[in-house]
């Protein structure tokens, strides 16, 4: 038995009759899984000979119609999605950059039957509190924006990484236990801030450019493995 059928036959197992009948005539949970699948198998990024790294949140987009009949059965579906996706990468050597999250959203563009699926590799991030309590976010005059959250650069600065001895902590696999220094001293006209890389396997790009050391400035980007660290400076009113 393949691996969508075995997806079929959970979820036959894990919900009533009247998902089957609320599905007759809309998408099908088996296109979801397929195209997941074909989604993750596009994606893919050598690490190693033998590791890929694949994406780990996806959205679905569905029509209001499909979004409104699957709601009741969303958890289960998602569920065997997840499952589904961990048995897929288990056989082909995939590795997710983190948790592996599903998200139905409702798209107005989109006629009953057809979807989309998007992904991204979102690495999941840890500030370490053993190494210290830095000021608030809000209270800094620069921070770093990683998946949507900021943390605090205060001096001298913190070092990011996949290893427990790593300030701020960024679940990647293509991230080295400790990849890079972020440094900061006080200027006359402000923090003065750079980047440093400290002997990382897969190196660190500062606005798409490789570095061993360079400046930053606020809008920079800063990619290690496949995760995009952004430099915020505070505004007028002292917000980072």
């Amino acid at each position: 038995m393949g691996m969508l059928q075995r997806f079929e036959s959970r979820l036959e197992q894990a919900v009533s009759g009247a998902f089957a009948k609320a599905f007759r005539s809309a998408v099908q949970p088996v296109e979801l899984a397929a195209a997941l699948q074909r989604e993750v198998d596009n994606s893919a990024q050598i690490l190693s000979r033998n590791r890929r790294l694949v994406p780990n949140t996806f959205t679905i987009e569905l029509s209001p119609v499909d979004h409104e009949r699957l709601q009741p059965y969303a958890q289960t579906l998602t569920d065997e999605l997840v499952e589904m996706l961990r048995e897929h990468a288990d056989e082909q050597h995939y590795v997710f950059a983190g948790p592996v999250a599903i998200d139905f959203t409702e798209e107005d563009d989109l006629v009953t039957g057809r979807f989309r699926v998007r992904s991204q590799a979102t690495a999941q991030v840890t500030a370490n509190a053993s190494r210290g309590r830095p000021a608030p976010a809000g209270r800094s005059a620069a921070t770093i924006e990683v998946n949507g959250t900021r943390h605090p650069l205060t001096p001298p600065g913190l070092v990011v990484g996949r290893g427990a001895e790593a300030d701020l902590r960024i679940n990647d696999p293509g991230v080295s236990r400790r990849h890079a220094e972020f440094r900061v001293t006080t200027g006359r006209d402000g923090p003065e801030l750079s980047v440093v890389d400290l002997g990382s396997t897969n190196g660190t790009l500062v606005d798409g450019k490789r570095v061993t050391e360079a400046r930053l400035k606020g809008g920079s980007v800063v990619r290690i493995g496949t995760t995009d660290v952004t430099v915020r400076l505070a505004d007028e009113r002292g917000q980072a």
